[in-house]
């Protein structure tokens, strides 16, 4: 895993990637600090992390679609798999030297309270609250894009994909408000979703039967329900595109509390997308 770290480092900092992507995060937060801690003279830092948070719609992917792609393209990945590690050793490996990327300018920013505690008032403690729930965000972020960049072998796709997903969880909250709040209008959701479920799954696993099975599962439970008790549904999709938003539940922190729920979300986002990448290797090396 070592090894691995250190040569996803190398690459990440004799290339471009790296540079940019830091360079995009202290470029936001610095204009967001303009405008809120210079420009309006508002103490709060978190406010600055809230409005610099759109950023990870575009950083991520780029310093995510290569992560994976780039490997299959290349078939260096079959020189992966012939490494004396598991594949979980390769996925921590890479993933250990994305966060290493990502700390680095974040630990720029965490220099920022206190510069401006010099100059007035800064609320510390909701300060660095707010960057450590910025980082585990960010974290997170970067996980769901190792996964979509294990999917395919082209670099643009992942980054594509990954901005769509990235913006359609930012906007979630938003969207939801115009989402079908009846019960019909979460069923047929949930079918998509069941729908794009199964497909995730014959994708990673090549096995149509467990799909169909997965698929097949989740319909019978959600006819069951709607038999029994169809008031249920009634505004269930709202609910859950709110609750899948990781961005809504940073602005916990922005609001001055400190959320262990909101912790515990994050990191299970971030295993939950490693071990879907170890299963997408996993496949590609049985294939």
């Amino acid at each position: 895993m070592t090894a691995v770290l250190k040569h996803e480092l190398k690459l990440y900092f004799h290339s471009l990637t790296a540079y940019v992507f830091g360079a995009f995060l202290l470029a936001f937060v610095g204009i967001g600090s303009m405008l809120y801690n210079i420009q309006a003279a508002v103490s709060n830092f978190e406010f600055v992390l809230s409005f610099g948070s759109l950023v990870f719609v575009v950083i991520v992917p780029i310093l995510t679609m290569r992560v994976l792609a780039e490997e299959r393209k290349q078939r260096t990945d079959q020189l992966l798999y012939s490494l004396p590690i598991t594949t979980t050793q390769v996925i921590a490996g890479k993933y250990l030297a994305l966060l290493t990327v990502y700390l680095i300018p974040l630990c720029v920013v965490a220099l920022y309270p206190l510069l401006f505690a010099q100059f007035g008032e800064v609320y510390l403690l909701i300060s660095y609250g707010s960057i450590l729930a910025f980082f585990i965000l960010g974290a997170a972020l970067i996980a769901v894009g190792v996964f979509i960049s294990s999917l395919t072998d082209n670099q643009g796709f992942a980054a594509g994909i990954g901005i769509a997903v990235i913006l359609l969880n930012y906007y979630s909250v938003s969207l939801s408000e115009y989402a079908s709040s009846t019960a019909l209008g979460s069923v047929i959701s949930l079918c998509v979703i069941i729908f794009a479920l199964g497909a995730v799954i014959r994708h990673l696993t090549k096995n149509e039967n467990l799909a169909y099975g997965v698929c097949i599962v989740f319909a019978v439970l959600i006819a069951m329900v709607c038999f029994l008790d169809s008031s249920k549904f009634e505004g269930l999709l709202p609910g859950i595109m709110t609750k899948l938003s990781l961005f809504n539940r940073f602005n916990t922190f922005v609001n001055g509390v400190f959320d262990m729920t909101a912790i515990v979300y994050y990191l299970t986002v971030i295993v939950f997308f490693l071990f879907l990448s170890v299963q997408s290797l996993e496949k590609r090396r049985y294939n």
